[in-house]
């Protein structure tokens, strides 16, 4: 491979494997580009950084890849985003992986809170408002077309024995998601418990004894505006697993009914922003920061969300081989991700409850109708949302206050 200027042989790695090493400038260069680029979610952003990292550039190996996907979709919160940081790690080091990180996922932070201060703040003009309220409304076929395609991959993993425990999980998720959405949290550590003590009783008598100890929360958070922002944000990002969805049930109970930071409606054109923009959905709880408490409540949001990922990696990263293959950790997901999957179809529920508006059922059933059946992509069914609320608000239809 030829190397450009940027681009130095790297030391033999602890495995005796050389590899080119990339400049600081090229790491930022590079995450930057995917962080623009990528739209479409997880499997977009893993797509582009497998391009990049392993067939274009060799910095990293297609087991070691495969090994840090699998490791990142064990753990809490943005798996794309821990991703994204794991990459610079191995292809620079740890002030790689704190640049790369921030260069991924600056640019959607940037352009999610711009969109913040037109739809959430000050008075937008009623396309405007018709465009949000169009977008949100299909938010909650999003969500059932998130879980639906989670489902055939979780149920080949469960075992015949374990079948059973998880439709039950499921329906846990599905519940707490649509009912109890503070709680869900413990809903999901829950779950994951019951399966790792369920598999520890198949496991043998000389099997360690250790458990794997989920993420406890911190009690005692103040009664002010920023100190229960960062709260919320912290369950954001350490205590959500299964995907960007999970956290919506989260967010809203906080947000919209504890809190009334926001109204459901400008909860689910948060949503939708959040699926617009490049970048992980969970820069969703930008905007719920920036309605809390302005561009530093946004601010303020987001590095809190994203500073677990950051620390899992630096801290635990070279043990994400180990991690990929530990039966404790198969076993907590075995449970507190089919629970995930159920959250992820709950949190249609309270989605669909924030329309107001009849036209807005049409939009979600047109949205509905585009992901399930017909099978259009996520960013096209949302633009085309909000276009049929920018309509409906052009001829004079009512708007969601």
């Amino acid at each position: 491979m030829k190397q450009t200027p940027e681009e130095t042989p790297r030391p033999p790695s602890e495995d005796g494997v050389g590899r080119p090493q990339p400049g600081m400038l090229t790491v930022i260069r590079e995450w930057g580009r995917i962080g623009c680029t990528g739209f479409g979610g997880p499997p977009t952003h893993i797509a582009l950084l497998r391009e990049l990292c392993v067939d274009r550039k060799g910095w990293l190996d297609a087991s070691e890849f495969e090994d840090a996907v699998a490791a990142c979709n064990l753990l809490p919160g943005p798996a794309s985003t821990q991703l994204a940081i794991f990459c610079a790690w191995r292809a620079r080091g740890r002030l790689a992986a704190l640049a790369g990180g921030a260069a991924f996922i600056v640019p959607g932070l940037i352009l999610i809170l711009a969109l913040a201060a037109a739809f959430v703040a000050g008075s937008p003009p009623s396309w405007m408002k018709g465009a949000a309220a169009g977008a949100g409304a299909a938010v909650a076929a999003v969500a059932v077309q998130a879980g639906a395609s989670l489902v055939s991959a979780s149920w080949r993993r469960a075992q015949d024995a374990a079948r059973l425990r998880w439709g039950v999980y499921v329906a846990a998720g599905a519940v707490a998601a649509a009912t109890a959405g503070p709680w869900l949290v413990l809903v999901l550590l829950a779950c994951g418990a019951a399966e790792l003590g369920a598999q520890r009783a198949r496991w043998s008598a000389n099997a360690g004894a250790t458990a794997l100890v989920p993420l406890r929360a911190t009690a005692g958070i103040g009664t002010g505006v920023l100190l229960s922002l960062a709260w919320v944000a912290l369950k954001v990002g350490a205590l959500s697993y299964g995907g960007g969805f999970v956290i919506v049930p989260l967010m809203q109970a906080d947000a919209v009914t504890h809190y009334h930071w926001m109204t459901g409606g400008q909860f689910a054109g948060a949503v939708a922003l959040g699926q617009v923009t490049p970048g992980p959905v969970v820069q969703t709880v930008a905007v719920v920061g920036y309605a809390a408490a302005g561009i530093g409540g946004g601010i303020l949001a987001a590095v809190i969300a994203f500073a677990p990922s950051f620390a899992f990696i630096l801290i635990g990263g070279r043990r994400f081989g180990r991690l990929r293959t530990d039966a404790r950790a198969a076993a907590f997901l075995g449970g507190a991700g089919p629970a995930a999957i159920g959250a992820i179809f709950g949190s249609a529920v309270p989605l669909a409850l924030a329309i107001t508006e009849p036209w807005q059922y049409a939009v979600l059933g047109g949205a509905a109708v585009l992901l399930l059946v017909l099978r259009r992509g996520v960013v096209l069914t949302l633009l085309l949302a909000g276009a049929g609320g920018m309509i409906a608000a052009l001829a004079g239809g009512p708007l969601p206050h």
